[in-house]
């Protein structure tokens, strides 16, 4: 079974519009930097859209935070966490619950964290760059990459590239425990972007 895990609703939105404006930067600029839609990051600041991991890593790289900065989780004394001791959380909207087992150091690169998706829970599909790894804990789920499903449960994982299309799903009567490992390559800046000038950007937004 599942272990219960604190439900700790997060104000992403608002925090997420707070950095955005405290670098100055519209929602076309930050989109044309993280490659999401400007009326797509509208609707995550107005709390009206929750992104996947992979697509907040890109946001929070794009803003020059690290991605603790927009859900806030507790930050552990050391790189140790223990079962059924971690703190749980989860982003307003979702009913995903994240249990955080990654630790922060000076050059570190990858993020992980243990989803807990209850039954019926479907993803958007994002695509972005470094890749992921996923390792099916318990229940199932149907994972797609690039048009292609994937089932998997207990014991499988995938690895993959996040330029693929992607997204997963939670399609089994109960619910499903899922870690997700991830290395986000972010080669885009601020300066970068300003270089190769405005990225074109299919929805338009009210600017901050």
């Amino acid at each position: 079974m599942a272990r219960k895990a604190t439900n700790v609703p997060v104000a992403l939105g608002t925090r997420v519009r707070r950095r955005r404006q405290a670098m100055g930067l519209t929602l076309q600029e930050l989109g044309g930097i993280c490659g999401v839609s400007a009326g797509y990051l509208s609707q995550v600041e107005r709390d009206n859209a929750v992104p996947t991991l992979g697509t907040l890593a890109e946001i929070a790289a794009a803003l020059d935070v690290p991605i603790d900065h927009f859900i806030a989780t507790p930050r552990q004394a050391d790189s140790v966490t223990r079962a059924g001791q971690r703190p749980g959380f989860s982003l307003a909207g979702t009913s995903i619950v994240y249990e955080q087992i990654g630790a922060e150091f000076p050059g570190h690169e990858l993020t992980s964290f243990i989803l807990n998706m209850p039954p019926g829970y479907r993803s958007e599909t994002v695509q972005h760059s470094g890749e992921e790894l996923i390792f099916v804990l318990e229940g199932e789920v149907l994972q797609v990459v690039g048009g292609q499903e994937f089932l998997l449960r207990a014991g499988d994982s995938m690895h993959y590239l996040g330029q693929h299309p992607h997204s997963w799903s939670n399609p089994g009567p109960g619910p499903a425990r899922l870690l997700w490992t991830g290395k986000m390559l972010h080669g885009a800046t601020v300066s970068d972007y300003m270089l190769r000038g405005a990225v074109a950007v299919r929805e338009s937004a009210d600017e901050r």
